[in-house]
């Protein structure tokens, strides 16, 4: 990424809130991810989907940028997209075929837990109360909305969910610590273009052929490319540069909100008084994780 912008917003400064706002707009892109594949995808076919949504965009973003990381920064940015993009992806949509929206996108909630806990253990920044306290709670928020819901729990499903959050923490902590010299467009172009190399040979030996795809299913294809990768992880990745690393993780908390709310408004899933009490809580956590890490001013 770029040094100069990434000084030009020093987090010691006062936040940034229309960098957080732009920011959350990645997760809550994700968040769509769990209703999409469910309901617009042919079935079956966790990794194609994962191909499909990485490789075209990367594609895209790498001509358009026409940027190559630097000679000795291949394998820094190979191993950036095994975690952000190939490993994450097929196990997100793994997640996503077999739970439903609402449980697939609430296991996440641990994510901004161990970012701060690679922070404390790689760079002896301990998290302070309130972040540290907001992200526990948060945890109990998205406890609250599952349990209200009375969801039937898939073991491989919430494994895969469970795995593919710690992938993309660890690559999110990474992302700030590895400054790649990169524009923001360039870096995640690359990611995304070798995450869905990676994930190519996966679809081709593990999912079925797709079929004739109806107009519903390629929309749905397209969607998941242009708004899933292009779009939601430009601005993820622009906002791990502008923005302290947890206050980062702590905006993907938004994805879990963003797919209870589409089963509610969109397939008549529960919303229970329970349920918004736990809604409350996540989004009383996010603002708190954003307000703690202003105090400290805290950096990487």
């Amino acid at each position: 990424m770029n040094s100069n912008s990434t000084s030009s917003a020093s987090p010691s400064s006062s936040p940034n809130w229309w960098d957080v706002c732009i920011t959350a707009l990645a997760p809550i892109i994700w968040g769509s991810t769990y209703i999409v594949t469910t309901e617009l995808l042919p079935p079956g076919r966790p990794f194609t989907a994962a191909l499909l949504r990485a490789l075209p965009a990367g594609l895209l973003l790498v001509l358009w940028a026409r940027r190559w990381p630097v000679p000795g920064g291949w394998g820094r940015m190979a191993l950036l997209a095994a975690l952000n993009i190939g490993v994450f992806q097929a196990l997100l949509f793994v997640a996503a075929y077999r739970l439903p929206g609402g449980l697939a996108a609430v296991v996440g909630a641990i994510g901004p837990l161990v970012v701060m806990g690679l922070a404390w253990a790689v760079d002896q920044r301990r998290p302070s109360g309130v972040a540290l306290g907001a992200g526990v709670l948060a945890v109990a928020g998205m406890a609250l909305m599952l349990l209200a819901s009375g969801t039937v729990w898939d073991g491989w499903g919430v494994a895969a969910a469970l795995a593919g959050t710690v992938c993309m923490a660890m690559g999110t902590f990474l992302s700030r610590r590895w400054q790649s010299g990169l524009p923001v467009l360039a870096f995640t172009g690359w990611q995304l273009l070798l995450g869905g190399l990676m994930l190519a040979p996966v679809a081709w030996w593990a999912d079925p052929p797709l079929p004739t795809l109806t107009a519903t299913q390629a929309g749905g294809y397209v969607y998941l490319c242009l708004a899933g990768a292009l779009v939601a992880y430009v601005l993820w990745f622009r906002g791990i540069e502008r923005l302290p690393t947890v206050a980062v993780a702590s905006l993907g908390l938004l994805s879990p909100l963003t797919a209870v709310l589409l089963g509610w408004a969109l397939l008549g899933q529960a919303m229970r008084g329970v349920s918004l009490l736990g809604m409350a809580t996540v989004l009383g956590c996010v603002l708190a994780v954003q307000w703690a890490m202003a105090q400290r001013g805290a950096g990487r």
